[in-house]
């Protein structure tokens, strides 16, 4: 694991705040994957695979994991790293349109990919269609709001300053940005700038996790929403939050 891009840079970081930090999200989304075991997992944007390996070393292992991914490159490295794996494959995100997925996971994990995400309604969609009638989805995002926004952007420019991780530089905020984000509520409370590339993307800048939530809502039953680093803090006060949900049976084949 400590081959992969994403897990040299948080789970493995040569800063031991970001390295915990992040190896308590990862801890809290191992925790809330155990109830499928035995079952089929679905991770939607598996970066460089590490969450799937962690949860495959477990007790709690799934009998099939399947990670899946944008990038063509990062899928064909997950596939070389992980080649002796039993019972974990790796895809392109745009095979997950083909009928054979559809209703097939028990459980679909989406981690720290929701605030990069343009199109949103798009994937919530898709992530809707994945997921067998009576399954979970597992949704991580980062909290971008209130008091934990002003804490993330000094430890990221003191990040870049040192040069860990991929901090080299942070998306500006003016005072009146970052006003509205300290105090923001459940809507959308900042334009967003939108990066170009193979898919245009977000970055971390005005992401605001409430809205998120109640965008999941239109399609899935949240049963519950676990904060981390610190779960009794709550989400408020948290770097990272996790959705655990449901399809709603009122969003069946619905348009979003």
């Amino acid at each position: 694991m400590r081959d992969g891009h994403y897990a040299a840079k948080q789970i493995f970081c040569k800063d031991r705040v970001i390295a915990w930090s992040h190896r308590r999200r990862f801890d809290t989304g191992l925790a809330l994957a155990r109830a499928f075991r035995g079952r089929r997992l679905l991770d939607y944007g598996c970066g460089d695979g590490t969450f799937l390996a962690m949860l495959l070393a477990t007790a709690d292992r799934p009998a099939e994991a399947v990670g899946a991914e944008l990038d063509e490159y990062q899928v064909t490295d997950c596939r070389t790293r992980f080649a002796n794996r039993a019972g974990l494959s790796f895809l392109s995100i745009d095979s997950l349109d083909l009928p054979a997925h559809c209703g097939r996971y028990d459980a679909v994990v989406c981690m720290e990919v929701l605030e990069h995400v343009v199109e949103i309604d798009v994937v919530i969609d898709r992530l809707w269609r994945l997921l067998a009638a009576d399954g979970t989805l597992l949704v991580s995002v980062p909290v971008e709001t209130g008091l934990p926004l002003l804490v993330k952007q000094a430890a990221r420019r003191i990040a870049g300053w040192r040069g860990i991780g991929d901090y080299p530089g942070t998306s500006p905020y003016n005072w009146r940005e970052y006003c509205a984000s300290v105090f923001a509520g459940s809507t959308p409370h900042l334009t967003r700038p939108v990066y170009s590339g193979a898919t245009p993307f977000h970055d971390h800048k005005g992401f605001n996790w409430m809205a998120l939530r109640d965008r999941l809502a239109r399609r899935f039953v949240i049963d519950r929403v676990v904060a981390s680093p610190f779960p009794r803090l709550g989400p408020h006060l948290a770097t990272q939050v996790w959705f655990a949900a449901r399809k709603s049976d009122s969003a069946a084949d619905s348009p979003l």
